[in-house]
């Protein structure tokens, strides 16, 4: 019998471009597989999705990023309905997305991570959360939405009162100087090490998702006791915020240490996205990829 999924994909986050690349891409490569695939935009509109969800499909693919439907929102509607879906569950996908309590839990669990503080708008804009270097993020936005780096010498006011894009606080952490790597979790197992370098300095929002906004270098090219600690942090911290299905999770590589920056629950499936690549460099088709997630698709009932 042909399994039926449910692509969900777009939603109203900051990342809603980037989510309805992903879900266009993940859908047509579900359906070469042989499947019946439903693609659903979603809109602030439960109403419309709960719809959209009967008669209840096999397992849902979740290709949403971004607030409420990678922070356990939209994860816990699919609990309710008792429908399978990709990727990680409400608790792992709330804990992950709030960076600050992600950290403090990787930081129990033995695994290294920057120097932070919380400050508040009128902290951060007088210049005194914290010496810099420093990255300012907000605690709970994915795709480094938002994010940016306050170096020595900067003279020129980042955000003025009437720009300033957060909440009524922000994390502030420690800019680690050094190489970006990522690694890929597949289950659980690590994939493979990449090295990102971009132009731009760090892999923000646009490095990620333009096209030659970054180079990938897969297997990254760093001493193979690097490269299996950065395996074993990912799955650690994986486990310790109790993930599925597929994750990625991010390091800064000083040339001594790494650090773990954050977990993505809900990776990119962009045709410029580090998962897609990882799994190729392992032998496993994009397809491949895919038709896994949705095997292995769970709920929390």
């Amino acid at each position: 019998m042909t399994k039926h999924v449910a692509v969900l994909m777009g939603g109203w986050s900051a990342e809603r471009e980037v989510s309805l690349v992903s879900g266009a891409a993940c859908a047509k490569a579900l359906q070469d597989a042989g499947m019946d695939v439903t693609s659903i935009d979603v809109q602030c509109d439960m109403g419309g999705l709960l719809t959209r969800l009967y008669p209840k499909p096999d397992a849902v693919f979740n290709a949403l990023h971004g607030r409420y439907g990678e922070d356990g929102c939209v994860q816990g509607l699919l609990d309710i309905l008792g429908i399978p879906y990709t990727h990680s569950g409400l608790m792992a996908s709330a804990l992950a997305m709030d960076k600050p309590m992600a950290k403090r839990l990787f930081a129990a669990a033995g695994i290294p991570v920057a120097e932070h503080v919380i400050a508040t708008q009128d902290e951060v804009l007088s210049g005194q959360a914290m010496d810099t270097p420093y990255v300012v993020k907000p605690a709970n936005e994915g795709s480094s939405v938002g994010v940016h780096i306050i170096r020595d010498g900067d003279n020129e006011p980042l955000f003025s009162e009437s720009g300033w894009p957060f909440g009524k606080h922000v994390m502030v952490e420690r800019f680690i100087e050094g190489r970006e790597l990522s690694v890929s979790v597949m289950g659980d197992k690590a994939l493979a090490v990449t090295e990102i370098s971009t132009h731009r300095g760090f892999y923000d929002y646009a490095a990620k998702y333009e096209d030659g906004g970054s180079v990938h270098i897969v297997p990254a090219d760093i001493p193979q006791n690097v490269e299996a600690e950065a395996k074993r942090l990912a799955v650690l911290a994986r486990q310790t915020l109790g993930c599925r299905g597929v994750s990625r999770a991010d390091f800064r590589y000083d040339g001594d240490q790494l650090y773990m920056l954050e977990i993505n629950t809900q990776p990119g499936m962009t045709p410029t996205s580090l998962v897609p690549e990882q799994a190729a460099h392992v032998g496993m088709s994009f397809q491949e990829l895919l038709v896994w997630m949705v095997e292995n698709a769970e709920c929390d009932i």
